[in-house]
């Protein structure tokens, strides 16, 4: 059974927002890891928010040192989480899901192909978990405070979920990139 895997840049203090607003540049071994990330995955959930954001910015992307993952997220299926969408046909290999979550994540877990991937989001990581849909979450976790007025990864009145570390590498560049997996 596919997993669905889930890499997210996060700030010390929850933060999931706008990554490029603080996110580091990558080093080396940030590099390393969204690389095996996408070499292990052939399929994208997105949400809502990151599904409009990036449809208008990666089918644009044809060169430079983006291109090679603009190649990836455009040419691979991508599904939209979203309630409120009518269409996500703007975006080649895109395709909407209403409805039931549960459902829909648990047919592509069963189909073939490699992992899933949930790409940004962090409102559909957070359903996800909440759901026992999310088999492994990677936090690349940022040594900076990004402050107030953004929003959190976990909300403040959210369950409490028990994960287990599987992996943590500290980078040249201060980030910890912590892997988890959600205690069932």
């Amino acid at each position: 059974m596919r997993k669905v895997v889930s890499g997210l840049f996060v700030s010390l203090d929850g933060v999931a927002q706008s990554p490029n607003e603080w996110q580091f540049a990558f080093d080396e071994e940030m590099g390393a890891a969204l690389s095996g990330t996408l070499e292990s995955a052939d399929t994208i959930l997105l949400g809502r928010v990151t599904f409009t954001e990036w449809a208008g910015y990666w089918p644009t992307v044809t060169d430079g040192e983006d291109a090679g993952f603009a190649k990836w997220i455009n040419d691979s299926p991508k599904h939209v989480v979203s309630s409120t969408l009518d269409s996500v046909a703007d975006w080649a290999n895109s395709t909407l899901v209403k409805g039931d979550l549960v459902a829909a994540v648990n047919e592509l877990k069963a189909g073939e192909g490699k992992d899933i991937t949930v790409a940004g989001s962090p409102t559909l990581v957070r359903s996800l978990l909440e759901l026992d849909l999310l088999d492994e979450l990677v936090l690349l976790i940022h040594p900076v405070v990004a402050g107030e007025g953004r929003s959190r990864l976990f909300a403040a009145d959210g369950a409490m979920k028990k994960l287990e570390l599987v992996s943590a590498l500290p980078t040249s560049s201060g980030v910890i990139i912590a892997t988890y997996r959600p205690v069932r």
